[in-house]
């Protein structure tokens, strides 16, 4: 049997979170060439899927405020990257309670996106099931995403995962929100997921938050235990922490038709001028609130403020609202 470092599983697939995810760190406020070349990397770097960003409501985030990526008209998608799409699909993001997704997502057929992720919370479980038989009967491929997994009890886990596995949606996303998984409890979520998914031939994914600077190590974990959808984004771009950074991730597959040096491309021409102006990456509030198993805001928040390198007193007053 070959020497598993050296080989590859073709199945893997990778999906550039750096627009989506990387738009909770600026409100979504990508300019065009920007949003163009990391479509343009991720045709270069051979990757599965680009997360293009949000389709949520125009009710609830306010245009203006909001950039035009938490809404993802087709218009702007097609300006961007054209229609033609070599090797690349084009994936959106629509959130349980945050969508107007009966309205707003139309059938395939009118669309350039390929993929819907049905992102959600365990309470928001029956809307994000009506939500997924939608997009499904729409003619995409279906991600569920349940979100902040780390904060949920394994029964709750069991029934969530339990009517995921009877819907359409072809991948169930194991889903560090906070950033707080440890390699033992990737593990054990994957091989849950796995429980559920392989016998209504699903695949399960992984996304993680570098909170803890595992972000990386938990995507190696979660492929090592079987988990074939992988999260990354360019730099780690990503809410607060940032996420697995697509240059690791890369560089660690050994499938041929996956390159690196278009991503490196990528980080000296827009990610480190980036850096410039907009902060992401662990800092010592995300390593206090990954730790302690809490939504990153009040870290975001303190590192905003004029206080960002008060460790201590942040220290305190988490653990004192806790």
């Amino acid at each position: 049997m070959p020497a598993p470092w050296i080989t590859y599983r073709p199945e893997l697939k990778v999906l550039d979170c750096t627009i989506r995810d990387g738009g909770l760190v600026n409100n979504h406020h990508f300019d065009d060439e920007f949003v163009r070349a990391v479509y343009e990397t991720c045709v270069q770097a051979g990757i599965d899927y680009m997360e293009i960003g949000y389709r949520n409501s125009k009710k609830i985030f306010a245009p203006g405020k909001h950039g035009k990526w938490m809404f993802c008209e087709e218009d702007h998608i097609r300006r961007v990257i054209g229609d033609d799409q070599p090797g690349v699909k084009i994936s959106v993001m629509i959130d349980a309670g945050k969508s107007d997704w009966r309205t707003d997502i139309p059938p395939k057929s009118q669309s350039i996106v390929d993929m819907v992720r049905v992102a959600f919370y365990a309470h928001q479980l029956p809307e994000a099931v009506e939500m997924i038989k939608h997009a499904a009967e729409c003619g995409y491929e279906v991600s569920a995403n349940l979100m902040a997994v780390s904060r949920n009890t394994e029964t709750e886990i069991d029934q969530v995962l339990e009517l995921l596995a009877e819907t359409p949606a072809q991948v169930l996303v194991v889903v560090d929100s906070f950033g707080a998984m440890y390699m033992e409890q990737v593990e054990l979520l994957v091989k849950k997921y796995l429980a559920f998914a392989r016998p209504k031939s699903k695949e399960v994914g992984i996304h993680t938050h570098n909170n803890q600077q595992l972000a990386f190590a938990n995507t190696i974990e979660a492929i090592i235990h079987g988990a074939s959808r992988l999260d990354a984004s360019m730099g780690g771009l990503g809410r607060g922490a940032g996420n697995c950074p697509m240059e690791l991730l890369i560089g660690f597959l050994r499938n041929p038709k996956f390159k690196v040096r278009p991503i490196y491309e990528f980080l000296e021409n827009y990610i480190e001028p980036l850096r410039q102006t907009w902060e992401w990456g662990p800092y010592p509030q995300y390593y206090i609130t990954g730790q302690l198993n809490l939504h990153p805001r009040a870290a975001i928040e303190a590192r905003a403020s004029d206080k960002k390198s008060n460790y201590v007193e942040f220290f305190d007053r988490v653990l004192a609202d806790i």
